[in-house]
């Protein structure tokens, strides 16, 4: 299980050597629980353990001819967990995969090449700036929504205090 402090990953492909060779990677780059899974069906299972970026291969039936797509995974994974970002990692070089990965929520699309891995780090970083501008977003709107409720409580403390100070002062 995922711990506290710790974020979670998911990497999703049908070939065990592709996610031992990515999780080697990132692990080495990253602070991550790094979970692996060689079906969409199986990280399904798991999303209870919240994720927060998923890599998914399209073509997962290798081994299991029957098994989902990951276009078809996707679409279920963001209907139980739509802030996980998605990243679709693929040997397939169709752009209609690739409309099809982002038209359904995917994060980005990489084809697998000798420069995947490195893109893959790129991608972390961005959703890792990207979650820090929305945790930094949310902070500086709390803030101001605090600075207007006491601003707001000073002007009506204000309106109170000239009420009060007109009415006891003594006409001459």
């Amino acid at each position: 299980m995922a711990t506290q402090n710790k974020k979670c990953i998911f990497l999703v492909d049908d070939e065990p050597i592709q996610n031992e060779m990515l999780k080697d990677y990132l692990s080495e780059r990253f602070d991550y629980d790094i979970k692996t899974y060689e079906s969409g069906e199986a990280a399904i299972k798991e999303m209870h353990l919240n994720p927060d970026i998923i890599v998914l291969d399209f073509h997962l039936s290798a081994h299991l001819p029957d098994a989902k797509n990951g276009v078809e995974v996707l679409k279920e994974m963001k209907k139980i967990a739509p802030g996980t970002q998605v990243i679709m990692l693929s040997g397939q070089d169709k752009l209609e995969v690739a409309v099809d990965s982002m038209k359904y929520g995917a994060y980005d699309y990489v084809v697998k090449s000798e420069t995947a891995f490195s893109r893959m780090e790129n991608i972390f970083n961005n959703i890792n700036e990207l979650r820090g501008l929305k945790v930094s977003h949310k902070t500086y709107k709390t803030i101001t929504y605090l600075l207007f409720a006491a601003i707001v409580i000073l002007v009506i403390f204000s309106a109170y205090l000239v009420q009060k100070l007109d009415v006891s002062m003594p006409v001459k």
